[in-house]
């Protein structure tokens, strides 16, 4: 219905067709099933009209904006109205009784009315079952409302060409449950029951007739309160679906956003409240998604410090110690020595810079840890063998820089070094399924399956060296791939260690550096 009262000169003639006869085919399935309903009608504010019946016509003579359940439609905030009982003269050439709900409809995203909903309850159900109680032969009930307009008389006709009055002023202010007056010698008691929502049903008695047909009376009554009763219900349930709808499609919508869907929206075009707390939540949930992804974007900022700050944790050490045997070799004037491991040095910088860039094919990490290999070979001599057999298939994949330093390194302080005789280490790399796993191994003197539990949860578990290297490889691993991926240690006292490093098989291109994502 909002969208064809919406719809402008901008949409296309077929379309506005095709709403026109959904909206009005609806409107008849609902008075297929209501016979309550006498009518259903949609007036837009641009001129627009649809009905119940597509052959309907409205009546040339009368200004619709003029009548009284239009205007207390637009006055109603949103809200749903009803009429005293009337004639409803909008139809051309036809006049029903009947009691009007009435209301007007927003846009989807705006409070601007749009026009208004008229539904037009069969006054002549409740007046065929009033009509038949029995309050002798002169009697009759009558129902006002909370503002104390008439809504059910018998002699509605009358009333409104002012042959007849009712003492309305006083059944309003009556707190009694009735009064009596006497007219032209005669005697009428007024009975007024209270319902629930707020009208009031009264039983005009003659006295001479309630002394012999009192029983009946008092039945027809009763009745009367309870078809009342009925009536009230039925409107009751038309003004809280109408009430109610609403705030049933804003559980759905909040439900949505608790899923996690910030991009959620709720139409604002209902009561001013509920047009005031739909503006509401939709600012609420842009500034949540704002928030979160400002989270997001601390999280990743700090998690890309934390990287920084891990990355630079690992070279000092090595870079002191590699000075160091440099300016040894210098003093015992080993030129060429000097030469090829200060060569070595530098590669092996230029390698774990890269650019800045965390991800670097693993040619370049190959080739950055054949210069460590070389430089720590020159330092040990015949101490430590080493072994280095990445398949080339690997060159494309990525890695993150300096992933393997840390783990040779601390085979060579923790396995090799502290053995007896040489050693030797191995390094490997394949690919297997969507993994890229290398490995380290060492026949050195191994650890403690105790030691192997603490080494990357606890780093004060070993030497602060190791504790530095070992657990900052796999939490770089981690912050940046995911929980799913790290380190595996497999060790034994005086057996050797081997080390699978676990990382996802990704190429250029398939991976975007987050150095672009950079706040």
């Amino acid at each position: 219905m909002r969208e064809f009262l919406a719809a402008g000169e901008d949409n296309e003639p077929q379309q506005l067709a095709a709403l026109h006869a959904r909206v009005s085919e609806y409107f008849h399935s609902i008075l297929v099933s209501r016979k309550d309903i006498a009518s259903i009608n949609l007036f837009g504010y641009n001129g627009t009209f649809i009905s119940d019946r597509p052959e309907a016509e409205l009546n040339p003579h009368i200004d619709i904006a003029e009548l009284p359940w239009y205007r207390q439609a637009q006055a109603g905030d949103g809200e749903a109205v009803i009429s005293s009982s009337h004639v409803q003269p909008v139809i051309k050439d036809e006049y029903r009784w009947v009691v009007s709900l009435s209301r007007e409809l927003s846009g989807i995203d705006t409070a601007e009315g749009l026009g208004v909903l008229l539904i037009d309850l069969n006054f002549k159900v409740i007046n065929d079952m009033l009509s038949k109680l029995d309050l002798g032969n002169r009697g009759y009930v009558f129902v006002i409302d909370r503002d104390g307009r008439i809504v059910y008389h018998p002699q509605q006709q009358l009333l409104y060409s002012n042959l007849k009055t009712e003492r309305l002023d006083e059944v309003m202010e009556d707190t009694q449950g009735g009064f009596a007056v006497k007219e032209d010698g005669i005697s009428r008691i007024y009975n007024i029951k209270n319902t629930d929502f707020g009208w009031k049903i009264v039983g005009v008695f003659y006295e001479n007739e309630l002394v012999d047909n009192k029983k009946q009376m008092q039945l027809s009554f009763a009745g009367a309160g309870l078809i009342c009763l009925a009536v009230g219900v039925m409107v009751s349930i038309v003004i809280s679906r109408n009430l109610t709808r609403p705030i049933k499609d804003f559980q759905v919508k909040m439900s949505e956003v608790e899923k996690g869907n910030f991009d959620i929206r709720v139409p604002v075009g209902h009561s001013r409240e509920m047009s005031g707390l739909a503006r509401s939540f939709n600012i609420m949930v842009l500034k949540i998604k704002d928030l979160m992804n400002q989270i997001v974007m601390e999280q990743e900022f700090k998690r890309r410090s934390e990287l920084n700050a891990l990355q630079a944790q690992i070279n000092p050490h090595f870079l002191y110690n590699t000075l160091d045997s440099i300016i040894w070799m210098a003093e015992s004037k080993k030129h060429d020595e000097v030469i090829l491991m200060t060569s070595a040095l530098a590669r092996l910088f230029r390698a774990s810079l890269s650019k800045g860039k965390e991800l670097i094919p693993v040619a370049t990490e190959t080739e950055h840890i054949a210069s460590y290999l070389k430089i720590q070979q020159m330092r040990y001599q015949d101490k430590i063998h080493f072994k280095l057999d990445v398949d080339p298939d690997l060159h494309a994949y990525l890695t993150l820089k300096v992933l393997l330093q840390p783990i040779v390194e601390n085979a060579i302080y923790h396995g090799i070094k502290n053995k007896q005789g040489s050693g030797t280490i191995v390094i490997t790399g394949r690919l297997l399924g969507d993994r890229v796993e290398f490995r380290v191994i060492d026949d050195g003197v191994g650890m403690a399956e105790e030691k192997v539990a603490s080494l990357l949860t606890s780093p004060g578990g070993q030497s602060s060296r190791s504790s530095v290297g070992i657990a900052n490889v796999h939490q770089r691993i981690q912050l940046y791939f995911g929980v799913e991926y790290g380190l595996h240690y497999e060790s034994e006292l005086g057996a050797g260690t081997v080390v699978h490093i676990v990382i996802p098989a990704v190429q250029a291109g398939e991976w975007k550096n987050r150095e672009d994502d950079q706040p």
